[in-house]
């Protein structure tokens, strides 16, 4: 069974660094190495980044492997 990212993030379209921080997915300091290698993407507002609840779950499905029963 895969993990369905849909059903575990909370709703909301964008999420700051520290949002996506606070709800133990991944740590500030990974998203930021994320970012800046250009393996997520993200919004730029102004000079803040935002990455888009898609992006997320995305990024998370294409991380996740498979258990063998």
């Amino acid at each position: 069974m895969i993990t369905n990212f849909e059903e575990l993030i909370p709703a909301g379209i964008l999420f700051s660094i520290r949002e996506i921080n606070d709800m133990n997915l991944i740590k500030s300091a990974l998203l930021k190495k994320l970012i800046y290698s250009k393996k997520i993407e993200i919004t730029k507002l102004n000079s803040k980044n935002f990455i888009s609840r898609t992006a997320l779950c995305s990024y998370l499905s294409e991380q996740t492997i498979a258990a063998e029963n």
